[in-house]
């Protein structure tokens, strides 16, 4: 039963960075979650977004087109969604292949530390096990890595895999230096697009995201994330609501990884089509 139209989730992955499924493939989970309308936001990568529009278009689903961009603030990553970007303006396209360049390096750094550790990983076995040609502008990330750690047993699970080396306090974690949070905001405005503060309770700094609301001059602030508790939710509402930001919702779905849900599933959080139009209307 449809117990989700009028809604939209504005924060899914695909295989074209680290989700599971194909872009088709979450333009119909949309559809079967009842939902109206989905973004594709992957990281760093818009390569999935023709292909969720043509099945969007199929079977009666509005996809927004979206980026997930990496970027780096006093040593903490921060990720600025992109919403409604012009996705084939040249200048986008060459700003993030130099992001996918970096977040290579990224991944070569921390192989390099989980061998120091005496852990048997390569990079040739990371993009093997995703089980298909690795397309040109696609992208590999951390759950990427930490999939490779379960397979070959070093650790039982993502969390333990993030835990241990992946994540902000792991043994192998490595942080190169990136683009600014205002300088990405800025890169969507120029490809036409509307900027928003993604999962800021991912951070664990609310001055920090204060910061960036006012330097980076963000159209909007993701309210409510999978990973967000009511009181996250409450805070960042009443932040919003303080610089007369766009709210916006997103599951953050990346599919299931060794069983699990990455984040949350599709449709899990989803806000009304209303937003759609504050959106498109903030566009610079």
């Amino acid at each position: 039963m449809n117990t989700q139209q009028g809604y939209v989730d504005l924060h899914t992955h695909t295989t074209a960075s680290d989700g599971m499924q194909p872009p088709a493939e979450n333009v119909r989970l949309a559809k079967a979650a009842g939902l109206t309308a989905v973004a594709i936001t992957d990281h760093d990568t818009v390569a999935g977004i023709e292909e969720a529009i043509r099945e969007g278009e199929r079977i009666g689903i509005t996809v927004v087109p979206g980026v997930e961009i990496s970027t780096v603030l006093e040593g903490k990553d921060i990720h600025i969604l992109g919403y409604y970007i012009n996705y084939q303006d040249p200048s986008l396209l060459e700003r993030l292949a130099e992001l996918r360049a970096t977040r290579d390096r990224r991944n070569d750094m921390m192989i390099a530390k989980l061998q120091e550790l005496g852990i048997e990983i390569t990079m040739e076995e990371v993009i093997a096990n995703l089980g298909r040609e690795l397309a040109p502008d696609e992208t590999v990330g951390r759950p990427h890595i930490a999939d490779t750690l379960v397979i070959k047993g070093y650790v039982n699970n993502m969390a333990e895999a993030f835990d241990r080396y992946l994540g902000s306090s792991g043994a192998a974690y490595v942080n190169p230096p990136r683009i600014t949070p205002t300088t990405a905001a800025d890169w969507i405005r120029e490809a036409g697009g509307t900027p928003v503060i993604a999962h800021p309770g991912l951070y664990g700094d609310d001055e920090l995201v204060e910061n960036i609301i006012q330097d980076a001059r963000v159209a909007g602030v993701e309210v409510y994330h999978s990973d967000h508790g009511e009181a996250e939710e409450v805070r960042y509402l009443q932040l919003a609501e303080k610089y007369r930001l766009i709210i916006t919702a997103g599951s953050d779905f990346h599919g299931a990884r060794q069983g699990v849900v990455f984040h949350g599933e599709l449709g899990g959080r989803c806000i009304s089509t209303d937003v759609l139009t504050a959106l498109m209307q903030a566009k610079s």
